[in-house]
């Protein structure tokens, strides 16, 4: 198994803070904090990930699953076009005129490029419209649905892209509808190793997406709030692509408080990800994919 290492380390957006405790994603004793900075221990740890993914049976039902990687819905084309609008997407603040479809196929076709295609079940067209309008309008701007019809849309995954059931929601003073995807996704495999638990530092919260080309993938890395940055380290093999998120420049003191920072980091591959699993570290498991707006269907258990 040819494994390639490199370090590379990119960085977009602000940084949000979150109230989640520290204490509650890893453990945050001063034992724990003595591995923190020794990438040896992470590259280890990265290697053997890699090798127990490589060959099993995780691996091979990760390849024949339907795992969406971006995201699953789809704004009318051209987008939203007022701020009002925008803000009522955000917000939830959408309103139905008329009725939903009352029945629906309980199951649809994924279809990739390739021609490859998997069976699975559909969410029903008011299970995914409550998805999308889940406040109270009130007084404030709101986007109205004056129809409901399943459709498809493309969506992307681990696989690469694929032709997807979807329900296409008609807005008032919209020529094209707002999608959301329909299929659920594959049940995630067990994993072929143990999270590892004495291991300062944390998993990656989220894939936000990778680029077109397959060469660089973004994901949310969390680090205190008296680190300074958070840094991620990558692991190539021919079947898997480890991910190992380190923090630096950590400062205690009194007002030091166990709480977490969330930051963008985009990391560049050697080549394209292609159906490679992207994995963490310290959890053994796929980087879970975790869009900005909408939602995406939860796994299914089958």
């Amino acid at each position: 198994m040819r494994i390639s290492a490199s370090r590379s380390v990119g960085l977009l957006a602000g940084i949000a803070v979150t109230a989640v405790g520290l204490a509650a994603i890893s453990g945050c004793g001063s034992k724990e904090a003595e591995t923190d900075g020794d990438t040896s221990v992470l590259t280890d740890r990265a290697r053997q990930v890699a090798a127990a993914w490589h060959g099993s049976t995780a691996a091979a039902a990760w390849r024949v699953g339907y795992y969406p990687v971006g995201e699953a819905v789809q704004l009318p084309r051209g987008g939203l076009r007022s701020q009002a609008d925008k803000r009522a997407y955000e917000g939830q603040n959408i309103i139905l005129r008329g009725e939903l479809p009352s029945t629906s196929p309980r199951a649809g076709q994924v279809t990739w490029s390739g021609g490859d295609s998997l069976t699975r079940p559909l969410v029903d067209a008011d299970q995914s419209y409550r998805a999308l309008a889940d406040t109270q309008v009130g007084g404030q701007p709101h986007l109205t649905v004056t129809g409901v019809e399943l459709g498809e849309m493309t969506m992307t995954t681990s696989r690469g892209p694929a032709t997807v059931p979807a329900w296409l929601f008609t807005l008032d003073g919209y020529d094209t509808p707002l999608k959301q995807a329909a299929a659920l996704s594959s049940k995630l495999p067990p994993s072929p190793i143990k999270a590892a638990r004495n291991i300062a530092g944390y998993p990656l919260n989220r894939l936000l997406g990778i680029t077109d080309d397959g060469r660089s993938v973004t994901v949310v890395a969390l680090h205190g709030v008296c680190d300074d940055v958070s840094e991620v380290d990558v692991l190539e093999t021919r079947g898997s692509v480890v991910l190992s998120a380190t923090v630096t420049g950590h400062e205690g003191g009194a007002t030091c408080t166990k709480q977490a920072r969330m930051q963008q980091v985009t990391v560049k591959l050697e080549r394209p990800l292609g159906d490679r699993v992207l994995l963490d570290a310290r959890t053994g498991q796929p980087v879970p994919y975790k869009g900005l707006h909408g939602i995406s269907p939860s796994p299914s258990g089958s």
